[in-house]
């Protein structure tokens, strides 16, 4: 008699479920389909986006300065208050167009004071839109001003030679995420409460094939067909639009690793929703409650700077942020996977908690 193969099993119930998958419209759209609309809109922007000035103050600048306070309570300048390495890196990130140093000349020098813009070199358009509103603003305050403007400040723009940063390197790395999370969380939880309910699970309880292996056959199933979706993405990204990959092929396969783990770590919160519903019509209410307020909040779309400051340690604490926050260090700034470790370690710490929770929720009948 021949003895039975889980791995065979294994195997079986692995194909059996990417073929469910590829029949369903929801998992092909948000895995594919709904990423790369927004990838495609996004990437035809190039570089551009509604112009606005963000601003900083450079490293030394003269913030006790009458003009310095001037500027300041001027609603077209949006100041951004960060520390010197982050001031550095939203620079480079294109987070702000430039950062601002002013200086006032020893006394009796011309002119009186000295303004620096150190801009990117993809900024430099709106960094001489600056010098042009910077200008207008102080000419404004006073009449006698305008006769003496050269006198009294000299507005130099310097170019910050940083790597030109395009719309698509902050877009794709947020829609890869949040097709991770709503392609796990969906889809893990219709699949095991449909099968739960259509008691295929039951059926399976008398056979020889262990309960284990039916969770892992369908969590490969899930992640062969998210890291599908994870390769076209990034290809279309990279070829079509210019999605930068700064090392090439091992930029690629960390983002392809750190894909394989989110998927296993938003899986669990699938598993622990098709625990909970009573009815397949609470399954999208249930699931919704979980990716909606993550990817608006955690950066999927615009940076978490632009919420108010009590909000920004929530958002910034949701995993679907510190995926965002892993896979641009990795693409643009070249970070290895060790480099991120703590984004890594948060997401891992989700997945304790989560897993934790689903092993108390989930049903097998």
């Amino acid at each position: 008699m021949t003895k039975y193969s889980n791995v065979r099993a294994m195997r079986a119930l692995v194909t059996a479920s990417l073929q469910a998958i590829f029949k369903t419209p929801s998992a092909i759209f948000f895995a594919f389909a709904f990423p790369l609309v927004f990838i495609m809109v996004f990437g035809t922007m190039g570089n551009g986006s509604d112009f606005s000035i963000r601003v900083a103050n450079a490293p030394g600048c003269d913030t006790t300065s009458s003009l310095y306070a001037i500027l300041h309570q001027m609603p077209t300048l949006k100041w951004v208050a960060k520390d010197s390495a982050e001031t550095n890196r939203m620079l480079k990130d294109g987070d702000i167009v430039a950062t601002i140093d002013i200086h006032k000349q020893a006394d009796g020098a011309k002119p009186e004071y000295n303004i620096i813009v150190n801009a990117a070199s993809s900024e430099l358009d709106k960094a001489r839109q600056l010098k042009n509103i910077l200008s207008e603003i102080i000419t404004q305050q006073d009449p006698e001003v305008r006769k003496r403007v050269a006198e009294l400040v000299h507005v130099d723009i310097r170019e910050s030679v940083v790597r030109d940063y395009k719309t698509i390197d902050f877009i794709l790395p947020g829609q890869l995420s949040f097709s991770l999370l709503a392609s796990a969380v969906f889809g893990t939880a219709f699949v095991f409460y449909n099968l739960r309910q259509t008691l295929v699970l039951k059926r399976f309880f008398a056979t020889p094939v262990r309960k284990e292996i039916i969770v892992i056959s369908e969590a490969l199933a899930r992640m062969t067909f998210q890291l599908m979706s994870v390769i076209v993405i990034i290809g279309v990204g990279y070829y079509a639009f210019g999605f930068t990959l700064y090392n090439g092929l091992a930029t690629f396969m960390d983002m392809f690793l750190l894909s394989a783990l989110s998927i296993l770590i938003f899986m669990g919160f699938g598993f622990i929703i098709s625990g909970v519903t009573k009815s397949d019509a609470s399954i999208p209410v249930f699931s919704n409650l979980i990716v909606m307020p993550q990817m608006l909040l955690s950066g999927t779309f615009f940076s978490i700077d632009v919420f108010p400051k009590w909000i920004q340690p929530f958002c910034r604490a949701l995993p679907l942020s510190y995926l965002n926050d892993a896979f641009r260090k990795i693409s643009f700034d070249g970070a290895g996977l060790w480099e991120v470790k703590t984004d890594i370690f948060a997401l891992l710490v989700w997945g304790v908690v989560v897993y934790a929770i689903a092993v108390k929720a989930f049903k097998w009948e």
